[in-house]
């Protein structure tokens, strides 16, 4: 498997652990297509706010960290849509 395919799975999988914890907290569903959406929508949203606000976590794992990025971001993407739908 080349880098960029390592990548993009890393970054579905990020997506979707990221969009089914979201959907945990918020509680809901989705299944597991919402949670890829929301996971991958939240993951860019989240790493533009971090980047935005200049937040670092220095976890010491750099995958944990994408990972509660990408939380934060699904769930602000979740409120966002269900405040407007």
């Amino acid at each position: 498997m080349n880098e960029q395919t390592q990548s993009i799975v890393a970054w579905i999988i990020i997506g979707l652990i990221a969009g089914f914890v979201a959907s945990l907290i918020l509680g809901g569903g989705g299944g597991i297509i919402g949670w890829l959406i929301a996971g991958l929508i939240g993951s860019v949203v989240g790493g533009f706010l971090a980047r935005q606000f200049n937040i670092k976590l220095n976890l010491g794992n750099a995958f944990l960290e994408q990972v509660i990025i990408a939380v934060v971001g699904a769930i602000i993407v979740i409120i966002i849509a269900r405040l407007i739908l």
